[in-house]
Parts: structure tokens; sequence; C-alpha cells
């Protein structure tokens, strides 16, 4: 079966959809707010948000569209579901994990997570082919470096990646 049209991430919040949508938009450098729309009287009784208040906030980055989804409290963001951010240079790493985590945390391994709970896996592009070099001896001295940094170090992964010492 055919979808009609590209699959869009919903994201749930309880109250900050629009507060986050604004937050990613400020950001991404290629990113525009988009409508947003509000809650009526109308099934009050099932969402039981007020009437005028944001219900759902439209956003896109680089192309990609999301929706945020002012639902209520009942859902929290984990780690079981984040966004890959490839990065060309420890310029953008270094921009893009100071931005994210303003108000959140840097955790192992490039992820960060938002002052809003979201996971975001912040990493040097080159990983992705340096990690499916055939040379194992390649990828076990990557995997090393990178296992024990919090934010990536580009250099360190690529002296890794070529056997150099610092």
């Amino acid at each position: 079966m055919k979808v009609s049209g590209p699959i869009t991430p919903c994201l749930w919040f309880n109250t900050e959809a629009e507060e986050a949508a604004k937050f990613y938009v400020s950001i991404f450098e290629n990113s525009k707010m988009g409508t947003v729309s509000y809650y009526s009287n109308e099934g009050k009784e099932i969402h039981g948000k007020n009437h005028g208040s944001v219900m759902v906030a439209e956003f896109e980055i680089n192309g990609q569209k999301f929706t945020a989804l002012n639902g209520g409290p009942q859902f929290k963001f984990s780690e079981a579901i984040s966004f890959q951010l490839p990065c060309e240079s420890q310029k953008e790493i270094d921009y893009f994990s100071e931005k994210l985590t303003e108000g959140g945390e840097q955790g192992p391994c490039g992820w960060v997570k938002d002052k809003f709970g979201l996971s975001w896996q912040i990493f040097p592009a080159v990983m992705t082919n340096m990690l499916s070099d055939p040379d194992r001896k390649k990828v076990d001295r990557v995997t090393k470096a990178f296992m024990q940094m919090k934010k990536f170090d580009l250099a360190a992964i690529e002296r890794a990646y070529a056997d150099k010492a610092a």
C-alpha cells in the first residue's frame, strides 16, 4: 500500500510543544516554524486542555518536518528514540553539543539529552565509514577511543583510526 505523504515524527510534550519547536528552530540553520494550532472546548473531557492553549506546533529542520504535540504528562521521552546528528567538523560537534545541552545533559559517546528530555546522537559523520572499515584493528581502535568520550573529539578519533598517538 502506498503512503499518501511523507512520514512525520510526532513529538509528545506535556505543555511545551511550541517552546520546543522554537528552541529547535533556533539551533538549526536550515529550519523554520510551521503552523501552530490550538485546542478548542470540543473534546475537553478527553484532552483536558484549556481552550486556546497550543495543541500542535509544526516545524521543519533541514527539510524534515516534525509535529510537536501538547498531549499531556502521560508520556516522556526515553533513549529508545533519538535523533542522529552527523557533523562534518569539531566546530559543528561543539556547537550542537553546547546548544542541545542548554538545560539538558551530556551523556556518553556523543549522546545528549536536551532540556525537554529528547535524546540526540552528535557524532562525526566520518565515523560511519570508519566503523564499517574491513580492517578490524582500525574499527577496534576507533571504538576504544570513542567509548571513553562524552562529547566526541574528532581529532582523537582520526588519530585512533590512523593508529597515531596524540
